[in-house]
């Protein structure tokens, strides 16, 4: 957008178009889309703004639907309408319509990584070189200057990269794959090259993500891409720590796991999407294990790397779950010792099989349950950190403020979703360092520490 002359604002009201990026999954999800669509929509009239845009997945899941039922989007984009963006909201500033339609090819969902959209662009400015028509899908000559054709919102040190889309998997409760399609994997060579750029623009930690991280490879027939791939992106000039997010327990295999434990710059961190522990209600999900495999999975992550960071999320509540069912998750949790925990509410998702299910739990039962099991939660996750209390973490500061403090994270400890530590020195300190630190305290579930400034992270980056 940059390169066709768009200004990204700070403030949405002094944007000609405000673009909201919708959310497709999850009731209360879909509702706050829809309340930030008509919060932009109270701009119009009252300043530059002259047009709010619906993308994402709330907008590429109902498409027309959305456009005819919220009139107050002038234009509603999907997936396949991202490549031509630009084109798009100038249309629809000029008074033009555009609704969402299914993609006519999955792959234009893949980002491709800034060296290869560059590399393009270049071949592209060259007289006699690269015509428009003869560039790949969803690719087109940038106008004007020449220009980095990616441009990071922030300066994080931390970034994600997206390692596939969309799920095979077929959960009771997701309706993921009705919009997000069948899995895809990225090629390697894309993953490497965006992991290389983000190093070259100070990024110092990349998050792999993706509906499901184990299934990577195997649409590009090797199953086991993950495992040679991670060695390769640790070792990326620049970058200190790999994480891989959202892996699935029924898919984990023991070279996943060796990988995951024992490789330099490659966090020991297992987001594993449990979602319930009783088997009866993991049937019922359209899902595999139960509580004793799971604690077996868990016990060979921890023989490999007893300092492994583990998170999940568990739903309640769901169709025919009983007190029993309830007692037997609660026995899991009891015993997991889980860094971080997600506890949500059953709900219909419309359009997935669960929502026809017999023996819906009333609404009170539900949020009683809910109420109870996040109230076990934070009690455990708050004991878990305690008991990290005289290890030594290393940590990759993200912030540093007089008032505020000196806060980053360990390695068990991913963006957003989990703890983070609070260090008790910033003297030398700035954000994208990595320190050794010793956890002297905790505060829920978040860590203090103090920094070892003899320790080789330190005296390494500090050198730098």
């Amino acid at each position: 957008m940059e390169a066709d002359g768009w200004q990204l604002v700070e403030d949405a009201a002094d944007a000609d178009v405000a673009v909201v990026n919708t959310c497709g999954f999850v009731e209360a999800a879909k509702k706050d889309s829809v309340d930030a669509l008509l919060e932009a929509n109270d701009l119009k009239g009252h300043g530059r703004t002259q047009a709010v845009v619906a993308v994402g997945c709330m907008a590429e899941r109902y498409g027309k639907e959305l456009a005819e039922a919220l009139p107050e989007a002038d234009g509603v984009l999907g997936f396949d309408d991202y490549t031509d963006i630009s084109d798009r909201l100038q249309t629809i500033l000029s008074g033009g319509g555009h609704a969402a339609h299914t993609p006519r090819d999955r792959r234009k969902l893949l980002p491709i990584s800034p060296v290869e959209r560059q590399a393009v662009s270049e071949e592209v400015a060259l007289p006699g070189h690269g015509a428009p028509e003869d560039l790949p899908d969803g690719l087109a000559p940038a106008s004007g200057p020449r220009a980095p054709l990616r441009r990071r919102l922030d300066g994080s040190p931390v970034a994600s990269v997206k390692l596939a889309s969309g799920c095979d998997r077929r959960c009771s409760f997701c309706a993921i794959p009705s919009f997000r399609g069948s899995f895809i994997s990225r090629r390697p060579s894309d993953v490497l090259n965006e992991t290389r750029w983000l190093a070259e623009q100070g990024v110092k930690e990349i998050m792999l993500v993706s509906e499901n991280n184990t299934s990577y490879g195997k649409d590009l027939g090797d199953i086991r891409l993950l495992e040679a791939l991670l060695p390769e992106l640790a070792e990326v000039d620049g970058i200190e720590r790999v994480r891989v997010s959202y892996l699935q327990p029924a898919e984990m295999r023991p070279g996943l796991i060796d990988v995951l434990t024992s490789t330099p710059k490659v966090a020991p961190y297992f987001d594993l999407s449990f979602q319930h522990s009783a088997p009866g209600v993991l049937r019922a999900m359209r899902r595999f294990g139960d509580t004793d495999r799971f604690l077996e999975l868990l016990d060979t992550i921890r023989s490999k790397a007893p300092e492994a960071g583990v998170r999940s999320n568990f739903i309640v509540g769901f169709p025919g779950e009983s007190e029993a069912d309830l007692a037997e998750l609660e026995r899991f949790l009891n015993h997991a010792r889980l860094d971080a925990i997600g506890v949500f509410g059953y709900s219909d998702e419309e359009g997935t099989e669960a929502a026809t299910y017999d023996g819906k739990l009333d609404e009170e039962v539900v949020a009683e349950r809910l109420a109870r099991v996040s109230r076990l939660a934070e009690e455990l996750v708050s004991q878990r950190a305690e008991e990290r209390v005289g290890e030594t973490v290393r940590v990759l500061v993200e912030s540093v403020d007089d008032e505020d403090g000196v806060y980053g994270r360990a390695a068990h400890q991913a963006p957003e979703t989990d703890g983070q530590v609070l260090l008790t020195s910033g003297e030398g300190l700035s954000a994208g360092l990595m320190v050794d630190a010793k956890v002297v305290g905790t505060e829920g579930v978040d860590l203090v520490a103090e920094p070892l400034r003899g320790s080789l992270a330190w005296s390494e980056e500090a050198g730098r």
